[in-house]
């Protein structure tokens, strides 16, 4: 279930229903391409994560959603402009048959689009009452949900007092408090239906008390924000390699040119200092600068977000980084990644449902609310209170796979190697 049925849904649904007629294969997905290491190394056992652990089937994959803008998949998919014409017409007759339902919008909370196709409500608690009648009425067609939103970036707040328990954010359905933003009404609903809920984007959404408490309470897994495609991707390739090898920064500027609908929306400041910080925060955890000064301690990171409609959904992320090694001689690194959003979006959007998916299936998984061995696909992953977020990819990596294997009862890999070598 995909609120917000734009260019990373539509690139994910058509993509897997290429997948499933053979046209195409499953590129940048874990799930279906990645493989796991089992036992030692000398075992030689390495299935794909798809035959080995129980996750569902790309063939058993139902898809429904809402959208403020009218019309059904095929028509979202051509206005997108993502994928190629005679893609889009080779699977037309399926991408048809999906039609958005009416979605909860606030103008506030997203000022450059103009919605079409939107549920009216006396207040909040009605919206959401709708949400959960959408939901109610998917379930009877389908045996199991998994909601992730693929909408746009919402303006940026700070938690306040209606965030902090759920009874007050009940409440505050009910009072139409003016901080609850058409996000947290659709996480409010699929938790309270039992359903896991991931964030695409950067909202606050799920990263306040009063939704994770009803996380705990309702047994349902909840996870990071942001998925981590392009710029940010590469920032936790490259900040753990300078780490690792000692190599101080001084600076790193990155700027992006966007012209998708994505784009559009960030081109509010607003919304823009929403996506702002949920991209700083990646390069202060993994350096961690109060731990080491002398490497990190003044480093200066700034962002920039450019939209530009002639580039569409070809975004262009440029990094400058000024780094110093021995004896603190300066050097600099330069990556221009002309990057498409939605195509690396979208294996990450499926990843996570059907990983979300296991966890709600797994009691040891599920009862913690947070799944923090998702944070692998996110720019801003959730962790425990009082626990700072793992940034480095290549830990995320492992904390996946490892996760993956305790639930499967196999023993986890510490790559120590000792046994290699005997006594």
């Amino acid at each position: 279930m995909i609120p917000g049925m734009g260019a990373v849904a539509t690139t994910l649904i058509a993509g897997v229903e290429a997948v499933r007629r053979g046209f195409a294969k499953p590129f940048g997905s874990m799930s279906q391409m990645g493989t796991i290491r089992l036992g030692k190394r000398t075992d030689d056992n390495t299935p794909l994560i798809k035959d080995w652990a129980p996750i569902a089937q790309l063939d058993d994959l139902v898809f429904t959603g809402w959208d403020i803008f009218g019309g059904n998949l095929y028509d979202a998919a051509k206005t997108a402009g993502v994928l190629d014409r005679d893609q889009i017409e080779s699977m037309k007759d399926f991408l048809q048959g999906i039609e958005p339902m009416p979605a909860a919008f606030d103008q506030r909370w997203v000022k450059r689009l103009t919605p079409q196709h939107q549920k009216v409500g006396k207040n909040k608690c009605d919206l959401a009452s709708q949400i959960r009648n959408d939901i109610a009425e998917f379930k009877t067609k389908t045996d199991r949900q998994v909601m992730i939103w693929c909408g746009s970036t919402e303006i940026y707040i700070q938690p306040s007092a209606v965030h902090q328990t759920l009874e007050a954010f009940e409440k505050g359905l009910v009072d139409d408090d003016p901080n609850i933003s058409p996000s947290m009404l659709y996480a409010w609903a699929a938790l309270k239906e039992g359903i896991p809920f991931a964030n695409g984007a950067p909202n606050l959404t799920v990263d306040i008390p009063a939704l994770q408490e009803l996380s705990k309470k309702m047994n349902t897994p909840i996870c990071g924000k942001d998925f981590k495609t392009g710029q940010t991707f590469i920032k936790t390739v490259l900040a753990p390699g300078f780490k690792a090898r000692q190599l101080g920064v001084s600076g790193w500027f990155s700027t992006n040119i966007l012209g998708n609908r994505d784009g559009e929306v960030l081109d509010d400041p607003d919304n823009f200092k929403t996506k702002e910080v949920s991209k700083l925060g990646v390069l202060e955890h993994i350096f961690q600068p109060d731990k080491n000064p002398d490497l990190y301690g003044d480093a200066f990171h700034k962002i920039r977000i450019e939209y530009y409609p002639p580039r569409g959904d070809n975004k262009e992320g440029w990094d400058n980084i000024d780094i110093f090694g021995w004896l603190g001689y300066p050097m600099q690194i330069k990556v221009d990644f002309l990057c498409r959003d939605s195509i690396l979006a979208a294996p990450l959007a499926l990843d996570l449902c059907l990983f979300m998916d296991l966890a709600a299936r797994t009691p040891a998984l599920r009862g913690l609310g947070i799944q923090e061995w998702l944070s692998f696909y996110f720019k801003d992953p959730d962790s425990a209170p009082g626990v700072y977020p793992e940034h480095d990819l290549f830990i995320q990596q492992m904390k996946l796979k490892n996760t993956l294997r305790h639930i499967m009862g196999e023993d986890l890999i510490t790559h120590l190697g000792l046994e290699y070598y005997g006594e």
